[in-house]
């Protein structure tokens, strides 16, 4: 909460710009919206047989927005600055402060602009669950389930992405400067932006083995999207059993990172060795 609020000052120490990333971060969200609008115009499903029609695939998005969103304001700004920290030996002053140094390089700055992406999100959220819950033809009935495993999903997704961004970002003390946390991360998470139907076939096949069970990033979305919009009636019988391997990966995931944050502490000199 401290660290929340001086990074609230801060942003509002700097009010235009807070305003004009505020606008950008919305623009974008409503470009994103645009785009599949127009894809929808053209076809009625993300691929046949899949499920993913307009409003169930909006539910998606929504759901992207929100991890994104918070992945965003909470820990992609830290992670950037952890190889500036090691690069001036600023990383010194965060070992020496009697908190966990993990969680003080993760959480230490707060990106309030971002936030804006979860308002985004809510909005075309409950739309998409309006016309799906209204329809005529089959209507989506919400069990009690979905809604509570929901926004715990969503957690699962954070926790997956967080831990493969701070190992990316650990990374900077063997390589000195890890210029290339951005452009790796945006090409993994990349994958995650679309359901995993689409690489159930063909020379898909292997990316969707590596990035479901090796690299976790598909089940960050699928999963809390999946139980709210429910696209396959009948439900598939591989539906739980993802939604348990979405449990184990965020657990695994959370201890490896830890492993490889304390094993690159252990290679820091410090910038006066």
């Amino acid at each position: 909460m401290t660290f929340a609020r001086n990074s609230l000052i801060r942003d509002m120490t700097f009010r235009t710009n807070f305003l004009l990333e505020t606008v950008s971060s919305a623009s974008w969200t409503l470009m994103n919206a645009g785009f599949y609008l127009l894809v929808f115009h053209h076809t009625p499903y993300i691929g046949p047989e899949t499920g993913w029609g307009k409003f169930e695939f909006f539910v998606f998005l929504a759901t992207s927005w929100f991890i994104n969103s918070l992945v965003q304001a909470f820990l992609m700004p830290n992670a950037q600055e952890f190889s500036e920290l090691i690069r001036t030996g600023n990383l010194d002053f965060a070992l020496l402060k009697p908190i966990d140094t993990q969680f003080l390089i993760s959480f230490q700055r707060v990106e309030w602009s971002s936030l804006v992406n979860v308002l985004s999100g809510l909005v075309l959220l409950s739309i998409s669950l309006w016309q799906l819950t209204t329809r005529p033809d089959d209507p989506l009935v919400l069990s009690a389930a979905s809604i509570v495993l929901y926004p715990f999903y969503i957690l699962c997704g954070v926790g997956i992405l967080y831990s493969l961004m701070i190992s990316l970002a650990a990374t900077s003390i063997w390589l000195g400067r890890n210029q290339s946390l951005y452009n790796f991360w945006f090409y993994i998470t990349n994958f995650a932006r679309y359901p995993m139907e689409i690489y159930q076939r063909g020379w898909g096949m292997p990316l969707w083995t590596v990035f479901t069970f090796v690299i976790p990033v598909l089940v960050v979305v699928n999963v809390p999207a999946r139980l709210l919009a429910q696209p396959l009636a009948p439900r598939a019988w591989w539906e739980w059993p993802l939604a348990g391997f979405a449990i184990v990966a965020t657990l695994t995931s959370l201890a490896v990172s830890r492993w490889v944050f304390q094993q690159a502490l252990q290679g820091y000199r410090s910038a006066s060795s």
